[in-house]
Formats: structure tokens, C-alpha cells, sequence
């Protein structure tokens, strides 16, 4: 795997967000994401502080916040869902505007919002500052299964061949005919579907035993682990986030 595969969501920035090795930025994400979830609907504040949070981390790594707001729309059905949550909720009710809510669906779509798009945030901030190979090499340096990392990163390396592949066949049927738009040509798109199966079963055969007699034996080198892995103070600068995240938390919690 080279350098250049980088994902669409990668914002290349030389930003000290993005100079941070791939594990720590994982860590911290996913227990910024914890806090979040932890803390009580209730706490209106909480929910705030996480936003300056996260809007710091956008502004530090340079990556603007009209850009994480596109791409959030990604959430927009669960933001329908909690919009929909005080019509249907049981239940105490309220009047706002004439209309009868649940209270608890009030704080139930609360809830599902600002957790939703909070983590959503955190994840987006991530992946601008992250390749595609980082996020699998900080996955492995944090003991995650070699299974999944392998699969992830062989499916990375090979997914440019496999989409190639599909358009040279779909160039191939249209050029004898075949039109994939009309209901009963589906026949031939799915027996198509099954041949591209067929070529990507044989091809990384080819390819495991290719890597089997240049010494593969399962696991990855030990330079893949190696070579550039976080220092303390990488780790100590990332952390600042997710304590501050634990923090408020914490606090939500004994105040509500």
C-alpha cells in the first residue's frame, strides 16, 4: 500500500492534527464518543461544551466547519427520526406552538440529535486528518484482530482493481447491446455480478500465494507496527480532549 491511497473525506493540511500518529487520534475519538454517550440528556450545558471542543479540534486541524456540516447531512435520517420522536411519544404532553408534544420525545429526539451529530463530528474530524492506511495502521498498532485489519487493508489495496474491473465489463456489455436500465436485462447484470465474484476470488488467490512465497505467514511485518508510532507526548497532547470530554461528563452526571 502506498501513500497516495487517501480516502475523499482526507483533507490534506499540514496541521498538528494531522502530524499526530493515527492510534492516538483513534483513542481519543472513540472516547470523546464514550463521554458523549454517557452523559445524561438532561445536561443542555454539556452538550454545548462538547461542541466548542470539537469545534477547536476543527479549527487547530484547519478543516472548516461549513465542510464537517456537508458532509454531517450523512445523519440526516436520524435527524427525521428524532424530529418525529415528540409527535409519538407517550407520556406527559406539552403545547409549543399549538401542537401537542410528548415530553419524553422531546428529550428522547434531543438526545438522538446532539449525540448523533456530535459523534458524527468527531468521526468526520478523523477521517479529514487521517488516510485510509493511518486509520488501518493506527487500528493495528492498537492491537486491534489481524484478521480485520488484513481485510481492511487488502480490500483498500484492491478496491481501485475491482471498481476497473466493473466498468471494463460494464463497457464490454453495453458495447454488445445491453442496456442495465431496463427491468428484464437484470438477468445479465446479475450474471455479470457473479462473474466480477468469480475474477476477484481467483485474483487474490494469485495474490495470497504470491505473498505466501515471498514469506507472508499471516501477520504483517513487524516494521508496519514500528515505524513511526506515537511518542508520550503525542499521546499526552491527544488526550487533552477526551479528559476534558471525561470532565464534563462527569460532571453532568453528579449535577443532574
Amino acid at each position: 500500500m502506498g501513500a497516495g491511497h487517501a480516502h475523499v473525506l482526507y483533507r490534506d493540511a499540514a496541521s498538528p492534527v494531522h502530524r499526530l500518529a493515527p492510534e492516538v487520534k483513534i483513542a481519543a475519538m472513540v472516547l470523546f464518543t464514550l463521554a458523549v454517550v454517557a452523559t445524561p440528556r438532561e445536561a443542555f450545558w454539556a452538550f454545548g461544551g462538547y461542541a466548542l471542543l470539537v469545534t477547536g479540534v476543527a479549527v487547530l486541524a484547519r478543516v472548516g466547519l461549513r465542510w464537517l456540516l456537508l458532509r454531517a447531512t450523512v445523519e440526516l435520517p436520524f435527524v427525521l427520526f428524532a424530529f418525529v420522536l415528540p409527535f409519538l411519544g407517550a407520556g406527559e404532553r406539552v403545547q409549543l406552538v399549538g401542537l401537542s408534544l410528548s415530553v419524553d420525545g422531546l428529550y428522547g429526539g434531543w438526545n438522538i440529535l446532539a449525540k448523533g451529530t456530535l459523534g458524527v463530528l468527531a468521526s468526520l474530524l478523523l477521517a479529514g486528518t487521517t488516510t485510509t492506511r493511518d486509520l488501518i495502521l493506527g487500528l493495528d498498532r492498537l492491537r486491534c484482530p489481524q484478521i480485520l485489519t488484513q481485510i481492511a487493508t487488502f480490500m483498500l489495496r484492491y478496491l481501485d482493481v475491482l471498481v476497473g474491473e466493473a466498468r471494463r465489463m460494464r463497457v464490454a456489455r453495453v458495447s454488445r447491446g445491453d442496456d442495465p436500465r431496463f427491468l428484464w436485462q437484470l438477468r445479465g447484470y446479475a450474471a455479470g455480478v457473479g462473474a466480477l465474484f468469480l475474477r476477484a476470488f481467483e485474483r487474490g488467490e494469485r495474490v495470497y500465494l504470491a505473498m505466501v512465497s515471498r514469506g507472508y505467514s499471516g501477520r504483517m511485518p513487524a516494521v508496519w507496527q514500528g515505524a513511526g508510532a506515537a511518542s508520550a507526548g503525542q499521546w499526552l497532547a491527544a488526550a487533552t480532549v477526551p479528559l476534558a470530554a471525561v470532565f464534563i461528563a462527569a460532571t453532568a452526571v453528579v449535577l443532574t
